[in-house]
């Protein structure tokens, strides 16, 4: 272990360091996350992502998207190995080198994918000006040159992530085909970026560029139909909520993972006594009634409650669009 002298991030790095070099940590395998490093030993979420980011330098870990920080591959010498000539000498032990061409080379884009690569691999919470600085091995107020606060670092971080899609020049015919293609590409942006349905209530819609060319295919899918503007804009907000809403719950997974140790089946598992003694107590008899036709169980699928939700809300639509249109057809 490192001396108590040392700062936490440094002795947390030491502490993954010797689980990785002994085997407790084996290439592949996933190690704790910023959240679950920030609860275990009493720091700051930034303070925990300098730690990881100290292994990540050394080649010791590596990120991956919507898994999270792993052990790498074995490659180069040990850690622990005495350096390189040429080390600059006023880098500390485990201290991440911030180079002067690092510095020079830094840019908006940059930094945006290093915010987008650090929210996909640890989530929301873990994304700050000082991770991202960290992560990219620059000093802490380097990224306020080209970003302001964490807010904007935030919002520009989430309209690269809505930009990833795009839509065909020319649209399927029909509106219901159009709204499902856009259904479809938004919940496979937030399917690859689940922190997207943290980021604000539906009250507060966020004004975002990429996030309204998805509104602007929904919108322009329900025009002419006999429908007046504001069941127009309720119908593309009830649609979009209800994406955001089950999408939400991809985040909160991987956090109740972290948080638990537990996978969703290991967590269900664990339940089955208590769920078992509410069927037993005999005062839930639909429940009852409806576990005894499960006999294999019910697996939640979040992608088939999708598309099950998606068709009904589309099907009531089209009832109202037949309407809508049969009055707008006699004035």
């Amino acid at each position: 272990m490192a001396p108590e002298t040392e700062p936490p991030f440094q002795r947390i790095a030491a502490e993954l360091r010797r689980r990785i070099a002994a085997g407790e940590l084996a290439p592949g395998e996933r190690v704790p996350s910023t959240r679950r490093i920030a609860q275990d030993w009493g720091v700051a979420l930034a303070t925990a992502t300098k730690a990881l980011t100290v292994l990540r330098l050394e080649g010791l870990v590596e990120a991956l998207p919507r898994v999270g920080t792993v052990v790498a591959a074995p490659a180069g010498p040990p850690a622990g190995t005495p350096a390189a000539p040429g080390t600059p000498a006023d880098t500390a032990p485990g201290q991440p080198h911030r180079s002067p061409a690092a510095e020079g080379e830094l840019n908006r884009e940059r930094i945006l994918r290093a915010a987008l690569e650090l929210a996909d691999a640890e989530g929301l919470a873990a994304l700050s000006m000082r991770a991202v600085a960290a992560r990219l091995g620059v000093s802490a107020m380097s990224p306020y040159r080209y970003v302001t606060s964490k807010d904007e670092l935030v919002l520009l971080t989430a309209d690269l992530a809505f930009g990833e899609a795009a839509y065909p020049a020319e649209p399927p015919a029909g509106w219901r085909a159009r709204l499902e293609l856009g259904a479809r590409t938004l919940w496979s942006l937030f399917r690859r970026h689940p922190w997207l349905a943290q980021l604000s209530p539906v009250t507060r819609p966020l004004v975002l560029p990429n996030l309204m060319a998805h509104a602007e295919w929904a919108l322009a899918a329900l025009e002419g139909h006999g429908l007046d503007a504001t069941t127009v804009l309720d119908t593309h907000v009830l649609l979009y909520s209800y994406i955001e809403g089950i999408a939400v719950n991809l985040e909160r997974e991987a956090q109740a993972q972290a948080t638990t140790g537990l996978t969703e089946q290991e967590w269900m598992d664990s339940r089955t006594p208590a769920l078992g003694a509410l069927i037993a107590s005999g005062r839930f008899p639909a429940y009852t009634r409806l576990v005894a036709e499960l006999p294999d169980g019910y697996d939640l699928d979040l992608d088939a409650l999708f598309e099950f939700g998606l068709a009904n809300l589309l099907d009531g639509l089209t009832a109202r669009i037949e309407r809508a249109a049969a009055g707008h057809d006699r004035a």
